[in-house]
């Protein structure tokens, strides 16, 4: 599989954040703020920033970030015009809300993978003198083969070796840490560094490194495997055997998902990586016919499978329990790190 256009940094807050919110509970039940460890991890984040004003400091950011790649590209020999116009934005306010845990919506959208709240929006075709044309295109369409290989190498790093991606074990972080991510990395790295996020800063990795091992932990834990065989014994009852884990449900969905777009895409292998704008496009509509059908089959199965895995959450009250198990742990890991966790509060506070 090529690598994608534009490959964004995973940091490590996004891991841990993901941990702390995988679940919420119901409406009388624990909710992500009672976690022990979001008095510190929240720590400077303003919860009552202005949307509007966020999107307008990211597309500032996303402006300094493509200047940035553009000296370097040049640096390297190339030519790079900044383009902001791959970079997208949308109010929360302009769709309906994601609620993964009311019936009615999941009976209409399932998890959320194949059909969304503002979809319709997302696949809408832009008329063709609407569409921002990436300046980059003609340039790169100039030149040979050889030199659009370097080109994207320069730009993005070099690609992983193919067996990274049949490997769900395959250590991403070492790659991107010995290859970096070309230009685009190096840019996104020095904005990261402007912003002075403290959870970024070498003093707290051993803290970031702790916490990773941590939920690791939690969610490995004799507590989670004995809640999560509940569930799939109700899930069975309901006629989906097979699942050892509940995000193993949801992402069943998506593996299919994933293994159509690899067969789509097999047909045109590496060379994917340097097509213009123009020729994704001419793709998607080859395609269109084909991706619509399985889809729509998909879609059914995703509702299906989802409103039974709601009804065997609600019957071992798995959101709650879950929450329970984390918070319990949570607070043994806050008095074990209590020093270091008050450093990094203090830093982000200073830093906010």
């Amino acid at each position: 599989m090529p690598l994608p256009r534009r490959l964004a940094l995973v940091a490590t807050t996004a891991a841990l954040g993901l941990a702390l919110t995988s679940c919420s509970g119901g409406d009388d039940g624990l909710d992500y703020e009672d976690s022990p460890l979001n008095a510190y991890l929240s720590a400077g984040t303003d919860t009552d920033v202005d949307e509007d004003a966020w999107i307008e400091q990211a597309q500032a950011d996303d402006l300094k970030r493509e200047e940035a790649i553009a000296v370097c590209m040049t640096e390297l020999g190339f030519e790079y015009t900044p383009f902001t116009g791959n970079y997208g934005y949308s109010s929360s306010s302009d769709g309906e809300e994601w609620k993964p845990d009311d019936r009615d919506w999941v009976s209409q959208y399932g998890y959320g993978a194949i059909n969304y709240p503002g979809k319709d929006e997302d696949m809408a075709v832009v008329p063709e003198d609407e569409v921002e044309t990436n300046p980059n295109d003609e340039y790169v369409s100039s030149l040979s083969e050889s030199e659009s290989t370097a080109y994207y190498e320069a730009l993005n790093g070099p690609q992983p070796p193919e067996e990274a991606y049949e490997d769900e074990n395959y250590d991403w972080d070492a790659w991107y840490e010995d290859n970096g991510q070309g230009c685009w990395g190096d840019a996104q790295e020095s904005l990261d560094e402007v912003a002075e996020d403290p959870w970024s800063q070498e003093e707290f990795q051993p803290l970031v490194e702790a916490m990773t091992e941590f939920y690791d932990g939690v969610y490995s834990s004799p507590e989670v495997a004995e809640l999560d065989a509940e569930w799939a014994s109700c899930m069975a009852d309901g006629g989906h055997a097979g699942f050892a884990k509940r995000e193993e449900a949801q992402n069943s969905i998506y593996d299919e998902q994933n293994a159509f777009w690899e067969e789509q895409n097999a047909e045109y292998g590496d060379e994917m990586g340097s097509w213009t704008e123009e020729e994704w496009a001419d793709f998607e509509k080859e395609t269109e016919s084909a991706r619509k059908a399985f889809e729509d089959e998909l879609a059914e199965k995703e509702i299906a499978l989802a409103l039974v895995d709601l009804d065997c959450r609600e019957k071992v009250d798995y959101d709650d329990e879950l929450l329970r198990i984390q918070f319990e742990k949570e607070e043994q890991f806050v008095q074990d790190h209590k020093a270091e966790l008050e450093a990094y509060k203090a830093a982000a506070e200073q830093a906010s």
